[in-house]
């Protein structure tokens, strides 16, 4: 295993996740409810796993590893600021939903954010899966890879945590307004 496969397995997970965002939001927009509790776990899951896990192996080792060599700078930069995009569209999905928890007629700001969110999901991961592919052939070295997949998987709380996450994912799959 390598970084960059790590990073498309994660990919993998988050594509399961979108699929989740695109049926919570039209359900939502069609007027059906979602529980609290789902929503909740999705915004969970937009910070902990693509936030503090996905993102911060990208941020803080392979983008860093890459950018190194002075190559594809520019991609990397354009990726750090969908990041900080992705995190202002997640908190705000949490604010709305705590705003609609709180009794306020808040579903349609989640449901637009959640839009947003899946739309930035697959236009991001489809520009950083080419990025992996050039930077797998093109810039990083086999021991390189293997490094930052040994330095990825030494984060023992990061993996028990991704364990948990995909779990999280594997019970959204399963809920009745998911399969419906």
């Amino acid at each position: 295993m390598s970084a960059t496969e790590t990073l498309r397995n994660d990919h993998k997970q988050m594509r399961r996740f979108e699929k989740i965002v695109v049926q919570c939001y039209t359900k939502l927009y069609s007027g059906h409810d979602i529980p609290f509790q789902d929503l909740e776990q999705m915004v969970q899951i937009m910070f902990e796993f693509l936030d503090a896990i996905h993102y911060s192996r990208e941020e803080d080792a392979y983008f860093a590893c890459v950018g190194s060599y002075g190559s594809l700078r520019e991609e990397i930069r354009a990726f750090m600021i969908e990041h900080e995009f992705s995190r202002r569209i997640a908190g705000n999905v949490s604010k709305y939903l705590q705003k609609w928890k709180q009794g306020e007629n808040a579903r349609e700001p989640v449901a637009r954010f959640l839009k947003t969110y899946a739309i930035y999901l697959n236009d991001h991961m489809t520009k950083e899966d080419e990025f992996f592919n050039i930077a797998e052939k093109q810039v990083l070295s086999p021991e390189e890879e293997k490094m930052m997949y040994e330095e990825f998987r030494a984060v023992n709380a990061i993996v028990t945590k991704l364990d948990e996450l995909i779990k999280s994912i594997d019970y959204l799959e399963q809920t009745d307004w998911m399969k419906n």
